[in-house]
């Protein structure tokens, strides 16, 4: 099959000359499933990164295909792709009943989390049909025999094939008996913000350091969440004048209803808890995953704020309207799925500057080696260091 994977775009996420919106994983895939021979109504597809595997497939014919796509960019980026093509033939599902019921192939991009791994695997077991085979892929340098033996708790038989292209095929089949109850979402405690993760949100029920460090900034750190609370103890970090609090904490009288963003939200650690401190804001939380979106809603019910947060499927903010957000939180990734890559967090700084009103405030945590204040200077404003450590910096941004 001669299909134009070239004409495939990875718009609306990051494009430059080293990413691709394809590679050797997808088309082993395509050939493996085109060599079993099983109807797409019976074929479900997960983590296209960008369509090539259900566009390649819908192609040579198969029609029905059912696909899960935890990125908003990636169901994008499938819809424009599919347009451009002029291809049909699929169905965007989320990962559930819907989506796996009476599948007998699922295709699967290998994600990076094991949790994440593991939340597919038992949901192909729980709902596709008996007979059902999974074939996953990935490029061979990020493959580990771990994700074999999560594959392994959930299928009877799992055998990894020969490597090709520099990438690899794992096929599952024979699925286990399931637990009464999915494994996912989990659920954590930290003093006094409690944690809802699905399998593919970032650092799962844990409270990650860079959040961790950003709260603790704000004042929002430890069991009482208290809007005076200030980082203690010997060797504490380097900050901005005490004299000059951070306005995001202690408000500067502005807006009687501030309206807060989290942007790129997570789990939810950051909306949840300045919610939690301050009950007269409207919070935003928004991300592009779909699993960080589950569960940032479940950790807004779980800390009873789920009436003042409002959780949004978005990418970078694109739904929320121009000049509408008194104050954007930040803790951006540096990664695009494998590849080593500023230009996400790019992306949200120009997404701040976008949504926040003249005199609005983003504050933002990100690795000191990455020396990011110029940069949001240039899209945002007049930026200030808040405090610094050797491995993290919070900085805010007043907007022009």
């Amino acid at each position: 099959m001669d299909f134009p994977y070239s004409r495939l775009r990875r718009w609306p996420d990051v494009e430059a000359d080293n990413l691709q919106a394809h590679d050797a994983t997808d088309l082993l895939l395509v050939e493996r499933a085109l060599s079993l021979g099983i109807d797409g109504g019976e074929t479900v597809v997960i983590g296209d990164d960008y369509g090539a595997i259900t566009l390649a497939l819908a192609a040579a014919g198969l029609d029905g295909i059912r696909v899960h796509q935890d990125l908003a960019t990636g169901r994008r980026a499938l819809a424009r792709n599919a347009d451009e093509l002029g291809l049909a033939g699929f169905s965007a599902h989320e990962l559930d009943a819907v989506l796996l019921g009476g599948a007998r192939l699922v295709l699967l991009q290998l994600p990076k989390a094991l949790a994440e791994l593991d939340e597919i695997a038992d949901a192909v077991a729980r709902w596709a049909a008996p007979d059902v085979v999974l074939v996953a892929g990935g490029r061979v340098k990020h493959m580990t025999i771990a994700q074999n033996e999560v594959l392994g708790r959930r299928f009877a038989h799992v055998q990894a094939q020969h490597a090709e292209r520099k990438s690899r095929l794992v096929v599952a089949s024979e699925p286990r008996p399931v637990p009464a109850e999915p494994p996912f979402p989990v659920t954590a405690q930290h003093e006094g913000l409690v944690l809802v993760a699905h399998g593919g949100a970032f650092a799962g029920a844990k409270l990650d350091i860079g959040t961790r460090f950003l709260l603790e900034v704000l004042g929002l750190g430890g069991s009482q969440l208290s809007i005076d609370a200030t980082p203690q103890g010997e060797g504490a970090p380097e900050t901005a004048d005490p004299g000059n609090p951070c306005c995001v904490v202690n408000g500067d009288g502005s807006s009687p209803t501030p309206t807060v963003v989290d942007l790129g939200c997570g789990t939810g650690a950051l909306a949840a808890s300045y919610a939690l401190a301050h009950p007269d804001a409207r919070v935003i939380a928004t991300d592009r995953s779909a699993a960080a979106v589950a569960s940032a809603r479940a950790t807004a019910a779980a800390n009873g704020v789920a009436d003042r947060v409002t959780v949004m499927h978005d990418d970078a903010g694109s739904q929320i309207a121009d000049g509408s957000a008194d104050v954007v939180l930040l803790n951006p990734p540096f990664h695009l799925g494998t590849s080593v890559h500023t230009g996400a967090a790019t992306r949200l700084f120009e997404a701040a500057a976008r949504i926040l009103r003249p005199g609005g405030e983003l504050v933002t945590v990100y690795n000191s080696s990455l020396g990011y204040r110029g940069e949001l200077t240039r899209l945002v404003g007049i930026t200030e260091q808040l405090q610094r450590t050797p491995k993290f910096t919070v900085t805010r941004s007043v907007r022009r």
